[in-house]
């Protein structure tokens, strides 16, 4: 199996200058471990909720860094200093709104601020670009449900291929 790089942008303005501890990139390496069958190599960075920060971290990571999946969590609200969704839609040359519509119908189960926030997809090259929201609860709602089409989508636009886990997830695949 080849190892599956996969990049983790925490955005946050706190987090990044220390006034608190971030919990949202663990929960996704945490989720993600779980998920995946292959030997992982992650790329982490936690940044402030800056726009062009995010844009360059982003182009690394896909660009020189060559990961499949970049995972962002963090900057995906309302607020002014919110700007992951507008970083990602300005490095992608497709978007996927699929992703977006489907963890809000899954958060607002849970939440109605659901509807506030913002994730979404997109790609650049043959990365997959997903924005999560921030909390490590909402992290595992939300990858639970689009994980299963992220193995897919990643063959689709020429990545490396991932194999799920099927004690923890089910990933799906037209059969050919």
């Amino acid at each position: 199996m080849e190892c599956i790089k996969i990049g983790i942008v925490v955005t946050s303005d706190r987090a990044s200058s220390g006034v608190y501890a971030d919990l949202g990139g663990p929960a996704i390496k945490e989720v993600l471990g779980r998920y995946i069958c292959n030997p992982l190599e992650f790329e982490y960075a936690l940044i402030a909720d800056d726009q062009e920060s995010i844009v360059q971290t982003l182009i690394d990571l896909s660009d020189a860094k060559g990961c499949d999946l970049i995972v962002t969590t963090g900057g995906t609200g309302p607020a002014p200093r919110d700007v992951t969704p507008e970083a990602t839609q300005a490095v992608c040359s497709k978007m996927l709104p699929g992703f977006g519509e489907l963890m809000r119908m899954a958060s607002l189960k849970y939440v109605p601020t659901a509807i506030l926030s913002r994730q979404s997809a997109g790609i650049r090259g043959s990365s997959l670009i997903v924005n999560l929201p921030g909390k490590p609860k909402s992290i595992q709602e939300c990858l639970e449900v689009v994980f299963p089409a992220i193995p897919y989508c990643i063959d689709l636009i020429g990545g490396r291929y991932i194999e799920g886990n099927p004690e923890h997830i089910q990933v799906f695949r037209p059969k050919k």
